[in-house]
């Protein structure tokens, strides 16, 4: 008998969002910038009078002035990131979701729509899949909500307590801030890469939080950081299975239609609370 490994459509894409129940995220610290060296035009005359700040000497008169250290790609990325994120409000789009076992060299491709918004209170999103079944997964106001239409079921799985690790997962990459990025992880930039004609940077995060490592060892953003969004995102498990995330379409801060974060209830559908 051939048994059908792959994962459920309700799990495979929000397992990214459930996998943090229970889970608290650590904090990592960035490490302080070196001080710069003193260009040699003022060598001479010239003093440091702590971090990043120079007097130079000339006559009677003592002229000081802020050397700001240099930044390399990874910070400027972050930086940029941060400027962004203020004004980001909402994104929506469409997805290719990938989900690869590697026991069975199994490859399970959906499709859909994605709607994200951030509030006063926190952020909401909904993934409107349209293949290979419609299905419509809505996390609004801290609640999480699995519609599936084939058997008229509503799923409501208990976030409670643990929405703020939830929603760090949802947003990663969809108007987060960079500083942000490290106190959850270990951040690396791999370079710039082209995603569908734009320039992206490839940022490495590996979750400082045990528990969170062990379900994912390694996350990959391709993130477009002048507009904070992400264009792909791939999360690794040690047993060498991975879910890439291709995001197509993007509008930022554009109206997003009315029932975006809602469920239509007119069939009554049935209401399932898991414990």
């Amino acid at each position: 008998m051939k048994h059908d490994l792959r994962p459920s459509l309700s799990l495979s894409l929000f397992v990214l969002l459930l996998a943090t129940l229970g889970l608290t995220q650590s904090v990592a610290l960035l490490s302080t910038a070196a001080i710069p060296k003193m260009p040699a035009e003022f060598a001479t005359g010239a003093r440091f009078c702590g971090s990043g700040v120079k007097t130079l000497v000339s006559g009677a008169k003592a002229l000081t002035y802020v050397v700001k250290p240099p930044m390399d790609e990874l910070q400027e990325v972050l930086a940029q990131m941060n400027e962004a994120a203020g004004k980001f409000n909402s994104a929506h789009g469409e997805f290719e979701f990938k989900t690869y076992q590697k026991v069975v060299d199994d490859m399970f491709v959906q499709k859909g729509s994605i709607y994200f918004r951030r509030t006063k209170s926190g952020v909401d999103a909904t993934f409107q899949f349209t293949s290979p079944d419609d299905k419509k997964v809505v996390y609004k106001d801290g609640k999480l909500k699995i519609y599936e239409p084939k058997i008229n079921q509503i799923t409501e799985p208990d976030v409670g307590k643990n929405r703020s690790s939830v929603e760090s997962f949802l947003s990663l990459g969809f108007g987060a801030r960079g500083d942000d990025l490290l106190k959850a992880y270990e951040v690396k930039m791999e370079g710039w890469e082209n995603v569908d004609g734009v320039r992206t940077a490839k940022l490495v995060l590996v979750p400082t939080n045990e528990k969170v490592r062990n379900t994912y060892n390694k996350i990959v953003l391709w993130i477009d950081p002048t507009r904070d969004v992400i264009l792909q995102q791939q999360f690794f498990e040690s047993a060498g299975n991975y879910r890439l995330t291709h995001y197509t379409n993007l509008k930022i801060n554009s109206k997003l239609p009315s029932d975006a974060f809602n469920i239509d209830t007119s069939t009554n559908p049935k209401i399932v609370r898991p414990r």
